[in-house]
């Protein structure tokens, strides 16, 4: 058992996602005395600890050993010892294995003990300015077009804001599918969050979509998107479908339509190819009467 100031346990301690400040007293007073700091990357904790001018014992702990260090830091709690858990940047247990460790200490009857502080998630949703009442943490979507669209279509009625986490390489292709699948709704793109080029962009998925075309952003990026609004697919929509198709092609239309609606573009395609195909069957009024062609 070591010498620590700290109770045995665990401790989940949040640290900063850009500007070293963020750290709270507690936080690095945390740090300062566990017997163990359970990290995702040694190398990016080794310099947070070094600034804070602190030299405490590090091992990895993340989704690749998780399995077989998970009864390692059990087994060294039960004889005493203090352990923190810290992720790279931010809260710990947010799209990284720490739950299962939190789980195995309350299975096991040892204390937990959680320090808040800066997380990705709810700073890219304050600076938003979209509804706060009620939101939903979607993770990162999946890398594969097929599945981040399923996985889309599956959050689509979630009636809250939806928070994303997405690398900045496939936020343009990210943003497309969303526009797609989630209708133009608004949102914001939230990137290096407290750094010094600390950016928000805000505007409709469509919009946001078309603003990365030349090419995605660097830094870490978090999205934010409005809840579905009540405007659906209904008459409106069909007369604005009917206006279009006057001068454009089915596809078009929809795309127009579909961005000026805040409707998908699949549900605008669906509505078009109807009214297009009752169009296509109307009597031309310009005929003779009982002429055929």
């Amino acid at each position: 058992m070591g010498e620590s100031k700290l109770d045995a346990g665990l401790f989940i301690v949040s640290t900063p996602i850009g500007n070293l400040r963020d750290i709270t007293f507690r936080a690095a007073d945390t740090l300062r005395d566990a017997d163990l700091i359970a990290c995702e990357d040694t190398r990016m904790t080794k310099r947070l600890l070094s600034a804070l001018g602190i030299d405490g014992p590090l091992t990895a702990y993340h989704e690749h050993n998780a399995a077989k260090m998970r009864p390692r830091l059990i087994e060294r709690m039960q004889r005493g010892d203090a352990v923190a858990l810290v992720s790279d940047a931010g809260t710990p247990l947010i799209s990284d294995p720490g739950y299962k460790l939190v789980r195995a200490c309350h299975d096991a009857d040892i204390a937990v003990t959680v320090l808040p502080g800066p997380s990705a998630v709810m700073a890219g949703l304050v600076l938003s300015g979209l509804p706060t009442d009620r939101f939903q943490f979607c993770g990162f979507p999946p890398s594969r077009r097929g599945a981040r669209r399923a996985m889309l279509e599956g959050v689509a009625g979630v009636a809250a804001t939806l928070v994303f986490f997405e690398s900045a390489r496939r936020l343009p292709a990210c943003l497309a599918d969303m526009a797609d699948i989630l209708g133009d709704r608004e949102a914001a793109i939230a990137r290096e969050l407290t750094k010094l080029h600390e950016e928000v962009r805000r505007g409709t998925l469509g919009v946001l979509a078309r603003g990365y075309e030349d090419g995605p952003p660097k830094g870490e990026v978090v999205i934010v998107v409005a809840p579905p609004g009540e405007r659906t697919v209904d008459f409106d929509v069909d007369e604005w479908l009917r206006g279009a198709l006057g001068d454009m092609s089915v596809r078009d239309a929809a795309s127009a339509v579909a961005i000026e609606a805040g409707v998908s573009r699949r549900d605008a395609y669906r509505r078009a190819l109807v009214i297009a195909q009752e169009i296509a069957g109307a009597p031309d009024d310009s005929s003779p009467s009982g002429s055929r062609s």
